[in-house]
């Protein structure tokens, strides 16, 4: 097949004159977005044989271009190997939430996705945390230093403000060298478009009973368009 070219500077097609200037990133992608079979958006490049490479190729396991899923790692690990630190710097063994399904979300505060991500969280949250499911939240402020404030100020915007009920964690890197370990295991085991990088913020994850992530989420996928998936996982 001849080689083929891309240009890295994409605009977002889900970017909107009504949407804050900083609340996508420039280098998001112009292509259109398809389902999978759990509703993760997906670029439609993949449906035609077309993926980037990323430098993480050993242990993955490669599936048919037809198939439109990303590569995923070959690992023994789960999510319940891991151990985080809470807002309140009180170390959070992951092995706690052993038989429940999580949507892991790096959050911001100062965002223009802000308030809907927030709101759709806790609403959802809300229904189906009696039934197994949390949302562990990881502050992250490396997209437009959008999350400035202290542990203490990003707790009590999303306790204050949104009412949230659901896990809050310590402010984590998301990309490059600093990167937190539970990012450096989601990223490895669910490939995005643009290969490992987190694109911005309110990119989430989704992770089964048993620790293993299922489904990832580009930032402009509402918590209301995972509702289905998560309703799946918790009948499994």
């Amino acid at each position: 097949m001849a080689s083929m070219s891309f240009s890295a500077n994409f605009t977002s097609p889900l970017h909107t004159k009504n949407s804050s200037s900083s609340s996508w990133p420039p280098m998001s992608s112009s292509f259109p977005f398809i389902k999978s079979p759990l509703g993760a958006s997906k670029s439609a490049f993949m449906q035609h044989g077309f993926s980037f490479q990323t430098p993480k190729l050993s242990g993955f396991l490669s599936k048919s271009r037809a198939s439109g899923v990303c590569a995923r790692a070959a690992t023994e690990k789960t999510i319940h190997d891991f151990t985080v630190k809470d807002i309140d710097a009180k170390d959070v063994p992951l092995s706690k939430y052993k038989g429940k399904v999580l949507l892991i979300v790096n959050v911001a505060s100062k965002c223009g996705l802000t308030t809907t991500n927030y709101s759709e969280l806790s609403h959802i949250y809300e229904k189906y945390k009696t039934q197994g499911f949390e949302i562990l939240a990881f502050p992250c402020n490396q997209f437009g230093g959008q999350e400035p404030g202290s542990n203490p100020e990003i707790k009590q915007f999303a306790c204050t403000r949104f009412k949230a009920e659901f896990p809050i964690f310590d402010k984590v890197d998301v990309n490059g060298p600093t990167t937190a370990p539970i990012y450096q295991f989601l990223k490895s085991n669910a490939g995005g478009f643009l290969g490992d990088l987190i694109k911005w913020n309110f990119e989430k994850f989704l992770v089964d009973k048993n620790g293993k992530v299922i489904e990832r989420y580009p930032p402009t996928t509402s918590p209301f368009q995972i509702e289905k998936d998560v309703q799946k996982l918790l009948a499994a």
